[in-house]
């Protein structure tokens, strides 16, 4: 592809990944476009998932007509799914993302093949966990609330939709990073899994009014009803404080999938400042993300949005950019935010 067509899928990139993007800018050359691609597919696919414009049954079918193309493209299969998503989307970034899919598919092609093949794996994987949202929880319009029933199944959906991830960045930075040749790589695997289930948790604690709202609730049922609660009890924000002790008992199950993710962090080779901070900075993000939801008063009032501030993620940049070098320095500064939740 030349320098015109790459730039254009960077700067879409920037506007659709939000504080992916960090990490991403960061990585190493070697591994950055396939990697950045690779989300573009997956947030199209995520944009899919989401859309209003076609009936929830229509979605799973573009889902696999995606996924279809990645094996083998067809230029009429690519129109037709870009013509079926061509409306309004609510952010518009997306949409521009849909048009611009047959970039996504040129820059793909040329990519090494291994690498292809490990994108299709990874979207393969990803779409499944958007599946498990469509067909577990209500479409949007209808009202009802319906949560997962057991641990196994919330377990099971932060695999798919995030833990996976973790399984594809390790796969690529040893592929391309002779430095990683002493990684036990399956148990990097398996601590890269973990990572990407915290963040995944991290989420769906901050988003939980809003996902409520349109009818999923992920906390299951077999962990809400020792706390005497049902899904329906979360709508009223008033029922937090019947809520907390629950919420605290999420918030350590998370800090545990972290304390995994900084085992994975602290195992890159201290020379690979790019890598370190690419992993650091999720996970310092979302300690302070964990840190607002521990303390939140109105956690459950979709109106309220938790974010960290701006002047917070300078701090963690900063601060990270300083400590990259040091496994102590990092070490200290994550117990020093993990303090903060407990």
């Amino acid at each position: 592809m030349d320098h015109s067509s790459l730039d254009r899928l960077d700067a879409l990139l920037k506007r659709v990944s939000r504080s992916f993007y960090l990490s991403l800018k960061i990585l190493p050359s070697s591994v950055r476009a396939p990697i950045g691609l690779a989300y573009l597919f997956a947030r199209a696919a995520d944009t899919i998932a989401d859309t209003r414009l076609i009936s929830p049954t229509d979605r799973l079918q573009r889902l696999e007509q995606l996924c279809a193309l990645l094996q083998r493209y067809d230029a009429t299969v690519s129109a037709e799914l870009r013509g079926a998503l061509s409306g309004p989307q609510a952010i518009p970034a997306e949409r521009e993302l849909l048009v611009s899919l047959d970039q996504c598919f040129a820059a793909y092609h040329a990519c090494e093949q291994v690498d292809q093949a490990r994108i299709r794996t990874l979207l393969h994987t990803l779409t499944q966990g958007m599946v498990m949202d469509l067909t577990t929880f209500p479409p949007e319009p209808e009202g009802r609330l319906v949560a997962l029933q057991t641990r196994a199944d919330l377990d099971r959906y932060t695999y798919y939709v995030a833990g996976c991830v973790g399984e594809f960045w390790t796969d690529m930075l040893v592929a391309h990073h002779p430095s990683l040749a002493g990684w036990n790589v399956e148990q990097m695997k398996q601590r890269s899994i973990r990572f990407g289930k915290g963040l995944q948790l991290t989420n769906v604690l901050r988003d939980l009014a809003r996902d409520l709202r349109i009818g999923r609730c992920y906390i299951p049922l077999e962990d809400l009803a020792p706390f005497g609660l049902l899904p329906e009890h979360l709508l009223d924000p008033s029922s937090l404080a019947q809520a907390r002790p629950l919420l605290h008992d999420l918030l350590a199950r998370t800090l545990s999938h972290y304390q995994e993710g900084w085992a994975y962090t602290l195992a890159i080779p201290r020379r690979e400042v790019r890598m370190r901070l690419a992993c650091a900075w999720p996970l310092l993000i979302g300690l302070q993300t964990l840190t607002l939801v521990a303390y939140a008063d109105n956690l459950l009032d979709p109106t309220i949005t938790v974010k960290i501030s701006r002047p917070a993620l300078y701090r963690i940049l900063l601060t990270s950019a300083v400590l990259v070098g040091s496994n102590w320095g990092l070490t200290r500064y994550a117990q020093h935010l993990r303090r903060k939740i407990a």
